[in-house]
């Protein structure tokens, strides 16, 4: 199977530490690269992380809150300096659209025609193209300002099983026949269904979710998501701020894994106020929570997709 990783570029929240740069996330999946809310500092991390322009097909920005969007204008002109050819695809709150046009444009260069804008509002999806091997859905969150979570949806496919296709006699050629068709006439005159040479194979699902309070939307977008990112900003002892600012503790990140039946929680966005040595406390709490396994992000990590069910 192709790769699929998360490249964790920044973790820290609104004010980057000497260890955590401000937020970028990129997906890795296949052939497709997707990046997340590009903060500051996230040109510096990409390379740091071997990453190029040219392996960004898509950029998802959650907000409009600077630790999440100052990157863009950098990478954007990134883009267009490195004359990449292929269609990018930028999806982003509609209702932020005067804050997109400011760092589309912040400052004067060469221009590139491959950035697409897609603004998307309330609860729907976001359009995709035919090329992308999964569908894009956003749904709003609960925060200060208006902001939109994502998730990936793989479509279902099948796993062959080799001993049913010799069974059959289908080799070589006929397998891919098999698949794109759904049947075929084997050399005897029977005809062959999919059903009888696989077994159904769940897509996988990837979930993304930023600044938010508690909320459904949060659950919808992480229901049985393969793996789950999702902000920790603050733990216990400071849920009151967690709730004035509209973020979440790493206990509420781990109730939320745990309600929409996540295979891998990882936990990003930590506040500047917590030193090194308390960092176990964020997996502790939302373990507490959660019983599946829990990834406490670091800048430059690379996190494999969990492997298919």
């Amino acid at each position: 199977m192709s790769v699929r990783e998360l490249v964790v570029l920044g973790t820290s929240s609104a004010v980057p530490t000497r260890r955590r740069n401000h937020n970028g996330y990129f997906l890795r999946w296949g052939e497709r690269g997707v990046l997340f809310d590009p903060g500051e500092g996230t040109q510096r991390q990409m390379r740091a992380a071997g990453l190029a322009a040219h392996d960004i097909t898509r950029i998802c920005v959650t907000h409009f809150h600077g630790d999440h969007s100052l990157g863009l204008p950098g990478i954007i002109q990134r883009i267009a300096r490195d004359q990449v050819r292929h269609t990018v695809r930028v999806a982003y709150p509609g209702s932020g659209e005067q804050y997109w046009r400011r760092l589309r444009h912040a400052t004067s260069f060469r221009d590139t025609d491959v950035i697409v804008p897609q603004p998307v509002g309330g609860s729907g999806g976001c359009v995709v193209g035919p090329e992308e091997p999964f569908t894009v859905t956003a749904l709003p969150l609960r925060h200060s300002m208006p902001a939109y979570g994502y998730r990936l949806t793989e479509p279902d496919g099948w796993r062959m099983l080799p001993e049913r296709l010799e069974h059959f006699g289908v080799r070589g050629p006929d397998i891919s026949r098999l698949q794109l068709e759904g049947s075929l006439e084997s050399a005897d005159g029977r005809v062959v269904e999919l059903a009888e040479c696989a077994v159904p194979r769940p897509g996988q699902v990837f979930a993304f979710v930023m600044d938010t309070g508690v909320c459904a939307q949060a659950v919808e977008l992480a229901r049985g998501a393969d793996m789950l990112v999702i902000e920790s900003t603050y733990l216990d002892s400071e849920e009151h701020l967690a709730e004035g600012y509209g973020h979440l503790t790493a206990r509420q990140a781990g109730r939320i894994a745990a309600r929409a039946g996540v295979r891998l929680l990882v936990l990003t966005h930590l506040s500047e106020r917590y030193e090194e040595s308390q960092e176990g406390d964020f997996v502790a709490q939302a373990g507490e929570e959660f019983d599946g396994p829990v990834v406490l992000a670091a800048d430059l990590d690379r996190i494999a997709m969990p492997a298919r069910r």
